[in-house]
């Protein structure tokens, strides 16, 4: 039996663009479509402390922030423990940045 010789297909070349990738972004929509944008939980964190002034807890803000109405829970069964750790990871992130820092044992304080 004769064996057949496998060969290399060639692969299509791909159409780049000239144009720079950040000049390629997609346009932003405009914001007037009469929906007020909802907050994140670590934007209505920073809210919170900023008014607040002394520092607290994770389970703290989440209770502020829901009594405000700035932001509330999905369903979520320990929201403060995700708050906790994205605090967590923005302070360690950007440093003198970052928009909190930690006071003491689990509480945080607005950093500006």
């Amino acid at each position: 039996m004769a064996t057949k010789k496998r060969t290399k297909k060639a692969t299509p070349k791909r159409k780049t663009s000239k144009v720079p990738k950040a000049a390629r972004a997609k346009k932003a929509k405009p914001a007037g479509n009469g929906k007020p944008k909802n907050l994140s939980a670590l934007d209505a964190a920073a809210q919170v402390l900023a008014s607040v002034k002394e520092p607290m807890n994770a389970k703290q803000m989440i209770e502020a922030m829901a009594a405000k109405g700035l932001w509330t829970s999905p369903g979520g069964v320990t929201p403060w423990a995700t708050l906790y750790s994205a605090i967590i990871r923005e302070v360690a992130a950007k440093g003198k940045e970052a928009r909190f820092k930690k006071t003491e044992r689990g509480k945080f304080a607005a950093a500006k």
